[in-house]
């Protein structure tokens, strides 16, 4: 988009978030469900598009402009981003990036329209962080494949349309090597869904296991038409979505940083409001210093991803602070609030439950910090 259309569009999705989506929350929270006409306008908007080519129907966002909107969404509550965030991330990439042409005609402009939701089947009950030693297979026979396993934690299993399902195909490789991506519609006989998980927060996201049984899926399903390849597709899919989550953060950041200002300047003790007491200020200025870092690492690197640069190192950096750091604002904005944050009413307390499994999904922190620590020896051997 040129600057102006874009802008025009940023703001026509804050002011969407503004009248529709915060005033939206309690509805969500209360009912573990966000409401379909939102859906539908969400939808309308073009949202689920995000990240779709334009010559496939999407909006055709840099990784920069998908950020920005992600900002501006996960100022309401996160689990209005997590209805379209496989669809935008890791759920529909793997097929932009990797996909054979056929594959990309066949379900992008679905995920653009809205009328497919993509979810990324990775994760199973003995592999979260090593996804490398994952047990699912999928056997060749003939023509096809045999799949069976299960799948934990896939957001937006219930609503999906089609699953990028990660698979051993190569049962006497191990490690990551032998690993394909299959595109598995949901409709697909075998597939099973587990009980819907109870989470500690973001309600109205829902998440469950995905059982397969005996699913068999033509060769052509693996993405790109090469076995052997999904965990490369899959670490591609992942940079990308570290700064996309880097984005929720952000918005995050920014939503309890209003709520903690505003609160410290309307509630007064010992005569005075409490924005005046050096310790509270101390705690605000903390949190817009750990947001404007997220702010300026992220832009740097999103501009960086735009450029084609190879970003591994510096997306899980930017992952692993902005994660931490969302969480320190969310400690803080309840402290601020004392008493009063630990309430439901105030929704600060709600925040600091939500902002929790960033640290975990799209890789652990322990497992960014790895990350960059094999990297910089990486960098260091090459230099001598």
């Amino acid at each position: 988009m040129d600057s102006e259309t874009f802008e025009m569009f940023r703001s026509t999705v804050r002011r969407f978030v503004e009248e529709r989506l915060i005033p939206a929350e309690d509805t969500v929270e209360e009912t573990d469900a966000i409401p379909a006409e939102i859906v539908a306008q969400i939808r309308d908007m073009g949202l689920f598009g995000l990240s779709v080519p334009e010559e496939y129907g999407g909006l055709g966002c840099t990784m920069s402009e998908e950020a920005a909107i992600i900002r501006e969404l996960t100022r309401a509550s996160v689990s209005f981003r997590s209805l379209i965030g496989t669809t935008v991330g890791i759920g529909s990439q793997g097929i932009v990036m990797d996909g054979t042409e056929e594959q990309k005609r066949e379900w992008l402009p679905k995920f653009a329209a809205g009328d497919a939701i993509a979810s990324f089947a990775l994760t199973e009950p003995e592999a979260g962080s090593d996804a490398g030693s994952l047990r699912t297979t999928a056997v060749r026979e003939g023509d096809n494949y045999r799949i069976n396993g299960t799948k934990r934690y896939i957001t937006n299993a219930p609503r999906a349309s089609v699953f990028t399902l990660m698979a051993r195909t190569e049962l006497d490789v191990k490690g990551s090597a032998g690993i394909s991506a299959f595109i598995l519609p949901a409709h697909t006989p075998g597939i099973s869904l587990g009980k819907p998980d109870k989470k500690m927060g973001q309600k109205g996201a829902v998440t469950c296991d995905v059982i397969l049984d005996d699913v068999v899926l033509p060769a052509s399903a693996i993405i790109g038409g090469v076995p052997g390849r999904g965990f490369k597709t899959a670490m591609k899919v992942l940079d990308r979505g570290r700064i996309h989550i880097a984005a929720v953060a952000l918005g995050m950041c920014e939503r309890l940083i209003e709520m903690s200002l505003r609160y410290a300047m309307e509630r007064k003790q010992f005569g005075q409001r409490i924005a005046d007491f050096q310790m509270v200020q101390a705690m605000l200025a903390d949190c817009k210093v750990d947001m404007l870092t997220t702010e300026a690492l992220m832009q740097n690197v999103a501009a960086k991803f735009d450029a084609g640069q190879s970003v591994a190192l510096e997306c899980s950096a930017l992952k692993l602070h902005a994660s931490e750091a969302v969480g320190r604002v969310a400690d803080r904005a309840v402290q601020i609030h004392g008493g009063a944050g630990y309430m439901a009413d105030y929704k600060v307390e709600r925040f600091y439950r939500d902002v929790r499994l960033l640290r975990i999904y799209e890789g652990t922190s322990q497992i960014q910090q790895t990350i960059i620590a094999k990297a910089m020896a990486r960098q260091a051997e090459a230099a001598n």
